[in-house]
């Protein structure tokens, strides 16, 4: 990645880190713009090195691709808000629309778009810090935003890369955070779509949407649907069925509602529990993800407006269904929606919170 040499952007440099494991060869890369997930490289089936993240090789390939988001970190408020506005202690906040009437992902230059400060203290970790200054893009409050990347070598014999999110607020606001990376589990450079990936979501329920994709405040059963991944399912199996939701998205982009009873499989950790999410796996390169997260949703996107205009670091394009995205985070719209988890942030609260994503062979 020679071209992403440190380069000025708003007066800050970007730069990209590499994070390593201490027992294995995995590795991943990390820019500072938007602080996010570059490229992840790990074992297949025959032990070769493969990167399962789609991105860009070149600070000016982000800059300038169709697709904003590749493996970003998304706020202050992840997912979309509809008609781009939403109520707060008795006041009104108007976001700037950038998904027809909505505001998606924090507005047109959300955290995606910043260049944050980093801080890596170790081969393993690296933390990223923004201050989001009051009113920008029109949310309330100076939040001081704290991203950091560790990747873990699992007593287990799998690797996983941890995520973890703080926050504090000078005023009330919202916050909704997540990690928008594009997933492709057969090796990005084989060009092959996700369709054939074996997937398991942890959920009897999702949340169905209208027609500009916001949802509509019901939760609904996945049983009998295209939506029932609680056995495991390829991707595309059912994902050109005849199904109003399915229309309404192009594909899947919906959030489920995860399952947090006690008998759920977890990933232990210092500050508390994750549950399992999903898992995801790939036949082609026996590659096998697991998420686990600390947050109520998770976001199943197939790539439905990928468009096959950017070419990535492989040298392939991105074309559509060429990657799925598993967004741990809270439920879209949660400012307006009273029924949902509430994403209000108070001064002297901490927002913290936390997702993984496991990797090994099958």
């Amino acid at each position: 990645m020679s071209e992403f040499a440190p380069n000025l952007l708003n007066g800050k440099s970007v730069q990209l880190y590499t994070l390593s494991c201490k027992d294995r060869p995995y590795k991943a890369t990390v820019t500072n713009y938007g602080a996010r997930l570059v490229s992840l490289e790990v074992a297949n089936k025959s032990g070769e090195l493969v990167d399962v993240i789609l991105g860009f090789d070149s600070l000016k390939g982000y800059l300038s691709s169709s697709e904003p988001y590749f493996g970003a970190s998304v706020g202050r408020i992840a997912n979309r808000i509809s008609d781009g506005k939403f109520c707060l202690d008795g006041a009104e906040y108007t976001l700037p629309k950038n998904n027809g009437p909505n505001c998606l992902h924090g507005g047109v230059k959300g955290f995606h778009s910043a260049v944050w400060d980093a801080y890596q203290s170790n081969e393993r970790s690296i933390e990223f810090r923004y201050i989001s200054k009051d009113l920008e893009e029109g949310f309330p409050g100076t939040l001081d935003v704290k991203v950091t990347y560790t990747l873990e070598d699992v007593a287990d014999g799998s690797v996983a890369l941890r995520i973890d999110y703080e926050a504090s607020t000078d005023k009330t606001t919202v916050v909704n955070l997540t990690n928008h990376a594009f997933f492709n589990l057969n090796g990005v450079e084989c060009g092959r779509d996700v369709l054939e990936h074996k997937l398991v979501i942890n959920a009897e329920s999702y949340l169905p949407i209208n027609a500009n994709q916001i949802p509509t405040g019901k939760l609904e059963s996945v049983r009998g649907t295209p939506f029932d991944f609680t056995t495991p399912a390829k991707i595309g199996s059912r994902i050109e069925e005849s199904h109003e939701q399915l229309q309404l998205a192009g594909g899947y982009d919906h959030t489920y509602v995860l399952k947090k009873s006690g008998d759920i499989p977890s990933y232990p950790i210092p500050v508390g529990s994750c549950h399992l999410a999903a898992s995801v796996e790939s036949d082609l390169s026996g590659i096998k993800m697991e998420v686990y997260t600390q947050e109520p949703g998770v976001q199943f996107y197939t790539g439905n407006f990928l468009e096959g205009k950017n070419v990535l670091r492989s040298g392939v394009k991105d074309v559509r269904r060429s990657a799925f995205c598993l967004e741990t985070q809270h439920f879209p719209d949660s400012p307006n929606q009273p029924g949902f988890p509430t994403t209000v942030l108070k001064p002297g609260e901490l927002y913290k919170t936390l997702s993984v994503y496991k990797f090994q062979n099958v």
